[in-house]
């Protein structure tokens, strides 16, 4: 396994490459939209996994050291991570939602969509927990690092003090800088070199060697990496006592957004798919968690603010277009989304190349509307 991650950091680029034009070519597979036919959905979900366990390699092996826990308390060097779970859960749900139809039907499917879009929902749950409550980017998929803003002040500040520092003090940073060799033997020389003034005592050369070796011994133990991270993290509690009213507020509308999808599909179950009960709901669950997280500057002490960092601020501009889905679920599809797409295609049919492509599109748009997986944006 470690022999392939290697081959995978190598050929990074190639890698990539393949998994991007893999993965558009299985949109041309036959009967990609037939609910009988599994094989097209079991390609594209084993594809999928394979570029996933492929992005994972390349985004964790080169940045983390070995052996380093991380703040949501896995192995940074495992092969195994919540983000890289709900990846390989969303390339799965679609085999699951037309092996479900074809074995069950198209009623019963909803059971195993649910069961699905719940574990899911623990998946995420669990991580948001385990990242100190932060907001989840692309639902999860996307480690949330960035403590501060960037573009802040105060990191700003940081930031030129750094500098100064590093002007000041020029290299003197890597003299402990454990994953760097030539650290390690400059920190170990300077070590023997501050026991050797604080000496009284004349040594034999012979002694004095075996003395640098142990200094040199002790100096790398000290300086090997952390097994653990020392951070303290944040309990729910604190964050409460520390943000008040808006932290209350922000926890509210995180847990809105990871179980609207659940909520969805439940009251699907209970009603159909043609009702307009879940699409409401479930436009109702999506406009209040966003209502809260975008206006958490008006609730509470104007001193417990929330501040967003700029991928958060991107996340909130997603979540908004992912609005857009609601034209592509049922009913309001049926209603008015299809009728306007074929009105539409029936205008520029006569036009030879624009037709004909227009033709192609409303075909992969009805073919995706039918498929629950293709537009639940979670």
């Amino acid at each position: 396994m470690e022999a392939y991650k290697q081959w995978v950091w190598r050929n990074r680029e190639y890698v990539h490459s393949i998994g991007s034009l893999a993965n558009g070519l299985t949109w041309l597979l036959p009967e990609k939209f037939s609910a009988s036919e599994i094989g097209p959905e079991a390609v594209t979900a084993f594809l999928g996994i394979f570029t996933t366990i492929n992005e994972h390699i390349i985004e964790t092996l080169p940045t983390a050291p070995p052996h380093v826990v991380g703040p949501s308390g896995t192995d940074s060097s495992s092969s195994l991570s919540y983000p890289l779970l709900i990846s390989i859960l969303k390339d799965l749900e679609t085999v699951v939602e037309v092996a479900a139809e074809h074995f069950y039907g198209g009623d019963k499917k909803w059971n195993f969509i649910i069961a699905t879009e719940a574990l899911k929902a623990l998946i995420r749950l669990a991580l948001f927990r385990n990242t100190e409550y932060k907001m989840l980017l692309h639902g999860g998929e996307t480690p949330n690092d960035d403590d501060k803003d960037p573009n802040q002040p105060e990191l700003q500040q940081n930031r030129a003090g750094n500098l100064d520092r590093n002007h000041r003090f020029g290299n003197q940073q890597n003299l402990y800088n454990p994953w760097n060799s030539e650290g390690r033997a400059m920190s170990a020389l300077n070590s023997f070199g501050q026991n050797a003034r604080t000496t009284t005592t004349t040594t034999t050369t012979s002694s004095n060697s075996g003395w640098s070796r142990r200094i040199q011994h002790q100096q790398a133990v000290i300086e090997q990496p952390a097994v653990i991270n020392e951070k303290r993290t944040t309990t729910l509690s604190e964050l409460l006592s520390e943000k008040g009213v808006k932290g209350a507020l922000f926890v509210m509308g995180e847990v809105l957004f990871i179980t609207r999808p659940l909520i969805y599909v439940l009251f699907i179950r209970r009603y159909g798919i043609r009702s307009w009960i879940p699409w409401a709901l479930s436009l109702s669950v999506d406009a209040l968690g966003m209502g809260i997280l975008s206006n958490l500057r008006l609730w509470g002490e104007q001193s417990k603010q929330m501040h967003f960092s700029q991928p958060e601020r991107d996340e909130l501009r997603r979540r908004k277009l992912l609005w857009a889905l609601y034209l592509m679920r049922d009913p309001f599809f049926t209603k008015y989304t299809r009728q306007k797409l074929e009105s539409s295609q029936k205008r520029v049919e006569p036009v030879p190349l624009i037709g004909f492509l227009t033709e192609k599109i409303v075909e992969l748009l009805v073919g995706a509307q039918s498929r629950y997986t293709y537009i639940s944006g979670s």
